[in-house]
C-alpha cells in the first residue's frame, strides 16, 4: 500500500481554499457575507490572537452556507481534477490511500474518481463542526496505527509535520515545487527534528473543544 497526503502532494494547491473561492465566485453573496470574516480570522491569526485550531473552524463554516454544494463540489472537481500531477497518476494504484486534513465532503469526491481509498477530516455541513479531530500530524499516524499498522511500502507528503507518518513507511518521499519535486525524506538530524516540532505545535492538530 502506497499512502499520499493530496493538498500539495499529488494536488498543486490547497483545494479546501480553492473550493471556497469557487463557491464565492458562484454565490457572490458570500463575498459580502463570508469573506470580510475569513479575512478577519487570518489577520488575528497572523498577530497571534486567535489559534490554528480556532482559525479552521471557523473558515470551513463556509461549507454550512452552499445550499447547492453537491452540484458545486461536482463542477469544481469537473474543471479541477485535470490538476491532479501526472507523477501521481502514473504510478496509481486501487490499494492507494490519500489520508488529508482536508474535510471529507470535498475529497471524497475526486478519490472516488479516482478509485482509490480515502481517509479525511470528519465534518458535519449542517452543523458545521468536525466531528473528530482533524486528520492533521500525528492524527494521520494514530489512524494507521488504530487499522493495524498495514504495512505501507511508500508514503508521499508535502508537510514535515507528517513525520509521524513517515515513521511508520518503508520508505518516505517529500514533495515540494506545488507537486513537481519528488525527493527523499530529510533526515532527522537536529535541525530537521526542530523543523518537525515546529509544524507539529502550531496548533494544528484540533481537538474537538470551544472557541477561547
Amino acid at each position: 500500500m502506497n499512502v499520499y497526503d493530496f493538498d500539495g502532494t499529488i494536488y498543486p494547491s490547497d483545494c479546501s481554499i480553492g473550493f471556497c473561492i469557487w463557491c464565492m465566485n458562484h454565490h457572490p453573496k458570500l463575498w459580502i457575507t463570508f469573506f470580510p470574516k475569513a479575512l478577519s480570522y487570518l489577520i488575528r491569526r497572523k498577530t497571534g490572537k486567535m489559534t490554528e485550531a480556532s482559525l479552521q473552524r471557523k473558515f470551513f463554516r463556509y461549507l454550512t452556507l452552499i445550499d447547492d454544494f453537491d452540484v458545486q463540489i461536482r463542477r469544481y472537481w469537473d474543471k479541477n481534477e485535470k490538476k491532479i500531477v501526472p507523477w501521481y497518476l502514473a504510478q496509481k494504484r486501487p490499494d492507494d490511500l490519500i489520508i488529508s486534513a482536508s474535510p471529507t465532503c470535498i475529497i471524497e469526491p475526486i478519490a472516488r474518481r479516482l478509485g482509490v481509498n480515502f481517509m479525511a477530516s470528519e465534518y458535519d455541513r449542517e452543523y458545521g463542526v468536525f466531528l473528530n479531530n482533524m486528520m492533521y500530524a500525528k492524527e494521520k499516524a494514530r489512524y494507521i496505527i488504530d487499522k493495524g499498522f498495514p504495512v505501507i511500502e511508500n508514503f508521499y507528503s508535502d508537510s514535515l509535520a507528517d513525520t509521524p507518518l513517515a515513521l511508520c513507511a518503508e520508505k518516505a518521499h517529500l514533495v515540494s515545487n506545488k507537486a513537481t519535486t519528488v525527493a527523499d525524506w530529510p533526515e532527522m538530524d537536529d535541525a530537521t527534528r526542530e523543523k518537525v516540532k515546529k509544524k507539529i505545535d502550531t496548533g494544528w492538530n484540533i481537538h474537538l473543544k470551544e472557541d477561547e
